[in-house]
């Protein structure tokens, strides 16, 4: 794979732009260049994306499209988002699911979570932490209810630099494609 020149995440919320602008840093190459675009929801979303990549001029970027899955079919979302792309003329744009909510990221490592947050979610009883967190229906709601005091922002901020880099160590199966993603790019 070619280099890109820089690399624009197209994001449906600021909870995950908060927590990629902590994150990239660590996995991506120090001389790639990214931007990260907060979007105010799905349909926001969904609505720029031929837009901004029809006019978008800087040479060489890449783009990467990250979506939450919420309870909507996967391969629907992908195939939607991939006609989007290719109407705004970019074929090249790689397209991400977040199975179900980035909150489902978080719990696929409760060590990095607990230190995050000053927790022990890690020895918790519940069922849904110990179980694959890519089919928790609604992560954020999991933490909210183990957490009232959670914070979708606040909790991205806060993992983002203690999270693991290595695939291997996250039960979300989603999680681990994102990190083979940006390999690529390494």
């Amino acid at each position: 794979m070619n280099q890109p020149s820089k690399l624009i995440f197209l994001v449906e919320e600021p909870s995950m732009q908060d927590f990629l602008y902590g994150f990239l840093p660590r996995v991506l190459p120090h001389d790639l260049p990214f931007q990260v675009v907060s979007h105010q929801g799905k349909s926001d979303l969904q609505r720029s994306i031929p837009r901004k990549l029809r006019a978008w001029r800087e040479p060489g970027v890449r783009f990467i499209v990250l979506m939450d899955q919420d309870s909507a079919d996967c391969a629907d979302i992908k195939a939607r988002l991939l006609t989007l792309c290719r109407e705004g003329r970019r074929d090249d744009t790689i397209v991400r699911i977040v199975c179900r909510e980035l909150e489902a990221w978080f719990i696929g490592d409760l060590p990095a979570l607990d230190k995050a947050l000053g927790t022990r979610l890690q020895y918790s009883t519940r069922r849904a932490f110990k179980r694959d967190p890519d089919a928790i229906g609604s992560p954020s709601a999991e933490l909210e209810q183990a957490l009232p005091a959670f914070q979708k922002r606040a909790t991205a901020r806060a993992i983002a630099p203690l999270i693991t880099i290595d695939p291997e160590c996250n039960r979300s199966h989603s999680y681990g494609v994102f990190l083979r993603t940006l390999a690529a790019f390494s």
